[in-house]
């Protein structure tokens, strides 16, 4: 997909602050840090618009991205080791629950892991909960850059056997960097619509 648009157009934190257009969205999950925020950047192809921080726990807010008026990417919480308190992550929990689990115009959730290690403990977990709550799930490995290709299939091969990933659900090699993988998740995406 060539994009031509694409705006942030609300952070909220809870349902009757969602966009009432009736798009498809697409959910990004993911550990704090894991490059969500990098995922985005590349897919709309703009340098800045979904903030980068190195700083685990950036984004505490549900972030509507609307692309070519088309769609919403919606980025969601990190998980994992932001520097937050138990307090505010259960609250980030339950409003990242409410959205999952409830918002019609949910048609998958990509979850972003990194390639170059097994998926975490709260990744498995993230899957598990999307798997028993029967939301559609893509795999997108991320940071393939940073690995020779010729070692991908192993890897991907790890992340397969750690999520115990459901034969239907599919696992995307990605960089931010190169581009690698864009145009296949585009492709999903497109026939997710």
């Amino acid at each position: 997909m060539k994009v031509t648009q694409a705006e942030i157009v609300i952070s909220a934190v809870k349902p009757e602050q969602y966009p009432v257009e009736m798009l498809p969205e697409f959910a990004l999950a993911g550990r704090s840090n894991v490059g969500k925020s990098s995922f985005i950047n590349k897919m709309i192809n703009r340098k800045n618009l979904a903030r980068t921080s190195s700083k685990p726990g950036k984004t505490q807010t549900l972030n509507f991205y609307l692309i070519n008026e088309l769609l919403h990417f919606v980025d969601v919480p990190g998980y994992g080791f932001a520097k937050v308190s138990k307090k505010e992550r259960e609250a980030w929990g339950r409003m990242i629950e409410t959205y999952l689990t409830n918002r019609k115009q949910l048609k998958a959730v990509l979850l972003i892991v990194d390639l170059r290690h097994p998926p975490s403990k709260d990744d498995v977990m993230m899957y598990d909960f999307l798997k028993h709550h029967e939301l559609p799930v893509v795999v997108i490995a991320t940071k393939a850059d940073k690995i020779p290709k010729g070692k991908w299939q192993k890897h991907v091969k790890v992340v397969k056997e750690t999520l115990d990933l459901d034969p239907q659900d599919e696992v995307i090699t990605f960089s931010s960097e190169t581009g690698q993988g864009k145009d296949e998740i585009w492709g999903i995406i497109k026939n997710r619509m």
